[in-house]
């Protein structure tokens, strides 16, 4: 529900507007609507499908410790063996189209969650106590901020796990630790979003798109044209990936090696 509190300006802000869907709603909002509800419609099947977890990079915006309403937070930093049993709540359309914690759009009808000290991004499976049922969700967030509420899911986990009739649910949360890929030292790669001859343009679309993908970026300027360049990125499988992602966005991207 809301990025890192940190000293920098922007996620200070978004820590005071995100506090959280179901716990608390400050009086001035940057969202557009003030009291969150559930959306018009139910999630597909397609959108709800079971996420298979897989390794991502730690985010190098999200997981910093940080401090709201005076109390300290401390981000683990290692969260294997992490288990624990609450209270779950959710939230929906009032975040839905906004920036998470780690600069991903929210997704009501996705399987993510909010944590407030498990590393972003990782894999928990949550178990509703009530029913048995269960799931797999990404944490991308960071709350609830309420005392006796473990985790916030997203509308469609909440709708998947029977949660969204009572609003609560007593759940168990377990992390999943996917295994880090076996690197077979293939040289580091790029992916070039674009090139266009306007400098401080091309900079901060880079400086947008580096920090969803949470990778580096440099620009190239070769005369009056500046090539945008993701990376460098570990090895060609990964730039694969990465490069699907952006090209919804960049349909001209490519990958280029050094």
């Amino acid at each position: 529900m809301m990025k890192q509190l940190t000293i920098k300006k922007i996620t200070i802000a978004t820590v005071i507007f995100s506090l959280g869907a179901c716990t608390f709603m400050p009086s001035e909002s940057r969202y557009d609507i003030a009291q969150d509800h559930a959306p018009d419609r139910l999630p597909t099947g397609d959108e709800i499908t079971d996420l298979t977890p897989e390794y991502i990079p730690p985010s190098r915006w999200a997981n910093s410790d940080y401090e709201v309403r005076g109390k300290h937070y401390q981000v683990l930093k290692d969260a294997n063996g992490y288990k624990a049993q609450g209270i779950a709540s959710w939230y929906g359309k009032k975040f839905h189209g906004h920036d998470t914690s780690n600069g991903e759009v929210f997704n009501m009808y996705g399987l993510s969650a909010a944590h407030k000290t498990l590393p972003i991004p990782s894999f928990v499976k949550v178990t509703n106590l009530e029913n048995n049922l269960s799931t797999v969700v990404r944490v991308n967030d960071r709350g609830p901020f309420h005392p006796d509420r473990i985790i916030d899911l997203s509308y469609g986990a909440a709708y998947k796990l029977g949660v969204l009739k009572h609003g609560t649910a007593k759940v168990s949360v377990e992390i999943i630790t996917p295994p880090k890929p076996i690197s077979f030292e293939q040289p580091p790669c790029f992916i070039q979003l674009a090139a266009n001859s306007n400098k401080q343009r091309a900079n901060e679309i880079l400086a947008s798109e580096s920090q969803k993908y949470n990778l580096e970026y440099r620009l190239e300027s070769v005369g009056k044209i500046n090539r945008l360049l993701l990376g460098p990125i570990a090895n060609l499988t990964r730039c694969e990936l990465v490069l699907k992602k952006v090209q919804f966005n960049f349909p001209k991207a490519f990958i280029k090696m050094p």
